[in-house]
């Protein structure tokens, strides 16, 4: 898969939302892309679990964790799951911890940031719902495609 977020800007601008967050990469692959799975949690990581044990091969989770920086979503041994199970990727509106491990994952992590402190395990939140931060509504099979440059959705597969 070859492509750039500038690119497909320049030829789909009028299909794509641009996530106005910006978002720090911590896999090894900082680019990725493929259809959206979506988790709502806030300080707590068990739905994410969850979904990255369960959501389809080639997609990407994005985790809308209210923009905390209080605690971290996810850490190496859920970046473990996403590259086992060979995940597109991992969005997060929220922190990673186990930041030296993540980045040597064969799998894309975006994160606000990092933190060392884990989670609660309440197991609160919502799964396959649209979750909205950095400007977008992020939609259950919607396609994401990130890159260093930044993140673009669009309602359909555009490669």
């Amino acid at each position: 898969m070859d492509f750039k977020t500038a690119d497909l800007c320049d030829e789909h601008s009028k299909d794509l939302l641009i996530c106005q967050q910006e978002l720090k990469a911590y896999g090894k692959r900082n680019k990725f892309s493929g259809p959206i799975s979506t988790v709502r949690v806030f300080e707590d990581n068990v739905l994410v679990k969850e979904a990255l044990e369960s959501i389809p091969e080639g997609n990407v989770l994005v985790v809308d964790g209210g923009g905390s920086k209080r605690c971290a979503l996810m850490g190496d041994k859920l970046g473990g799951i996403a590259q086992s199970r060979k995940l597109a990727g991992v969005i997060i509106y929220g922190c990673v911890r186990d930041t030296v491990e993540l980045g040597s994952l064969e799998t894309g992590i975006f994160a606000l940031g990092s933190n060392p402190l884990k989670s609660r395990k309440e197991g609160k939140g919502d799964r396959d719902i649209p979750v909205t931060f950095g400007g977008i509504d992020w939609k259950p099979g919607d396609y994401v495609y990130a890159d260093e440059d930044g993140i673009v959705v669009a309602s359909k597969k555009l490669l």
